[in-house]
């Protein structure tokens, strides 16, 4: 996987401008952040966003990848002013769960998800190198 960071631009915090990758394509849905029996631990947006990953992790281990693999996420969040002031909290969630892994990432606001409760849904794309 190569990361783009094209010459004279600033490196970007959290996410990848762009990335070039080779390999076996894994979609997964757009994941809220419920535990895997449907039920809610938690309303709150950062607690939600760490389920959620913790979700996808479990999704993309049944295609033997992990969050390495990640190449591309998509959120949708409810609500970008509770996003944006916790950023301090996410990164710390997303440094526990995803590593070092800064995949392409879009965030947009959504007037509301099909789920109810759910503050965000995380739709991602992994690729996993071929086997040599």
């Amino acid at each position: 996987m190569q990361t783009l960071l094209p010459k004279g631009w600033p490196r970007p915090r959290g996410y990848a401008n762009g990335i070039v990758a080779d390999g076996r394509q894994v979609y997964v849905a757009g994941m809220v952040g419920w535990r895997p029996d449907g039920t809610w631990e938690t309303d709150d947006m950062t607690g939600q966003i760490e389920q959620a990953l913790k979700n996808i992790i479990d999704v993309l281990a049944e295609a033997e990848a992990g969050p390495e693999h990640i190449v591309r996420m998509t959120w949708y969040v409810t609500d970008s002013q509770a996003y944006s002031t916790s950023l301090k909290k996410i990164g710390s969630v997303w440094r526990d769960i995803m590593g070092k892994n800064f995949p392409v990432m879009a965030v947009v606001e959504v007037v509301r998800l099909v789920e109810e409760r759910a503050k965000v849904e995380i739709e991602t794309t992994a690729v996993v190198p071929a086997k040599n």
